[in-house]
């Protein structure tokens, strides 16, 4: 086959999503490069028990593709899989994809006004534009600690989980307590025989209000409007919350009044209480939403321990004093700021993305970076979320790119670029808005920060501005390479 013009990275969320706007807008030239064997991203690598979704489903999911069949208001991963199976089967989107392919650099030739994309297996691809839909949370991060190699059980990190592994009747440690680890802890205390946990920071939890949909309500689901009325009510619900996000932390108050009562509702013990309050402002890391966690640490066989790991040993990890393991896992979030920034991308006249970046991520709108000339990125710097559906940020990045796209096809150019003076200016008001606010004024250190401290994750605003602001290309904002 010919050279495909569009080349797109991933088959997660992202990747599918603008798959399908793509052919929606009469653009079928295109492949997915996925490095996995199958599409699903990040719901296709995280598979430990209790893995779901911590935005209610209606909201997780695409706009054009309502689900009234969810099972649960907050589904578990293997549906969602499975609901984004059947999108791209559903939009014809699964001849376009190429299994197997990693890539490994993407450099852009001036003369030829295209990208030259090259996988891990020596394929190469000439396409006129990319767009990188990677995802954030996909590469493992582990901690830094003495002895690490030397463990002689099992040891994993939960996005890799080691299903061969039994670890009924195991002494499991588990090392952080974040968004996954709260998921999965109160599974492994049913059947482990004891469960360690090692809290660096005590994370905000709220209670998950989680329930089935029992098959009445799924009928009613089908009924013309349901599906998106509930849509539009979760969508207000969870948008109210970037109040005290993008509006001022004091209005946080009532989110940390909701967290406090629930740890005092769930855990009796003050000891245990005041080991599990945490001691930052709620939002500066992310919110986490769980009904059995705080339960599971209060059984019998499960034990906090908030003193830092200072060595790991053959069959045991040293907090203060030692703690014997048959296994390990490892909750421990993933290397976000990095993500892209260990990717082999090079722009125009040589530039290396991470030259391009080296005072820190930035780009415009989160989607276009000044010197690379038709590289477009979907969830970039700054277009996380604390408090709403990511997915509707893809959306409205996904019919950004199309337009973008449009702008080439009525000027005829062969590349847009972003000038360098819009890049700045967007950025300006991002870092003014973004520095006095709850995730860096808040006290605590968190993935949403780079290594210089600055907020390079998540969108400060309500995501109707940034959708609003997505709506329509500024050629002004552009240069047009012919």
């Amino acid at each position: 086959m010919g050279e495909p013009g569009i080349v797109i990275v991933g088959s997660g969320f992202a990747g599918i999503c603008m798959a399908v706007k793509l052919k929606q807008a009469g653009y079928h030239d295109f492949v997915i490069l996925e490095k996995a064997g199958e599409l699903g991203g990040t719901w296709r690598d995280n598979t430990y028990p209790g893995c779901a979704c911590d935005v209610p489903s209606h909201m997780y999911s695409y706009s054009f593709e309502l689900n009234p069949d969810w099972s649960r208001m907050f589904s578990p991963q293997e549906e969602i899989q499975a609901y984004l199976r059947a999108c791209a089967a559903g939009y014809g989107v699964t001849p376009h994809l190429r299994y197997g392919k990693h890539v490994v650099s993407m450099e852009y030739d001036d003369a030829a006004r295209s990208w030259t994309v090259t996988t891990e297996d020596g394929d190469t691809l000439r396409p006129k534009a990319v767009v990188s839909a990677i995802g954030a949370l996909h590469i493992p991060k582990f901690p830094e600690i003495a002895g690490r190699e030397s463990f002689a059980g099992p040891a994993f990190h939960s996005a890799d989980w080691d299903h061969s592994v039994d670890l009924t009747g195991k002494r499991v440690a588990v090392v952080g307590t974040g968004a996954s680890a709260v998921q999965f802890v109160p599974q492994l205390a049913r059947t482990a025989r004891h469960v360690t946990v090692f809290q660096r920071t005590a994370p905000w939890l709220h209670p998950k209000p989680d329930f089935a949909f029992p098959p009445a309500a799924r009928r009613l689901l089908r009924l013309p409007g349901a599906a998106r009325t509930l849509r539009a009510g979760v969508y207000w619900a969870l948008e109210t919350r970037a109040l005290g996000f993008a509006v001022d932390p004091r209005l946080m108050k009532a989110h940390e009044q909701l967290a406090l009562r629930h740890l005092r509702a769930q855990v009796a013990d003050p000891e245990l209480r005041r080991a599990l309050t945490p001691d930052y402002l709620i939002g500066c890391k992310r919110i986490l939403i769980s009904s059995d966690y705080y339960p599971a640490l209060t059984r019998e066989n499960v034990s906090l321990v908030t003193d830092r790991i200072t060595e790991i040993r053959e069959r045991s990890l040293v907090a203060g004093t030692e703690h014997e393991a048959d296994a390990i896992v490892y909750g421990t979030g993933f290397k976000v700021t990095d993500a892209l920034t260990e990717q082999h991308i090079v722009g125009r006249d040589g530039l290396k993305l991470q030259e391009a970046w080296r005072d820190g991520i930035e780009a415009y709108l989160g989607i276009a970076t000044s010197g690379f000339p038709n590289l477009f990125f979907l969830l970039g710097p700054n277009t996380g979320l604390g408090h709403n559906s990511v997915v509707f940020m893809i959306e409205s990045q996904a019919r950004y790119v199309v337009e973008c796209l449009r702008l080439l096809s009525r000027t005829q150019a062969r590349a847009v670029d972003v000038r360098p003076q819009a890049q700045r200016a967007f950025n300006d008001r991002l870092r003014a808005r973004l520095d006095p606010l709850v995730w860096n004024a808040g006290g605590c250190s968190s993935w949403y920060l780079d290594e210089h401290g600055v907020n390079r994750t998540i969108w400060p605003g309500f995501t109707f501005e940034y959708w609003a602001r997505t709506r329509k290309v500024k050629p002004g904002a552009y240069e047009l390479i012919y």
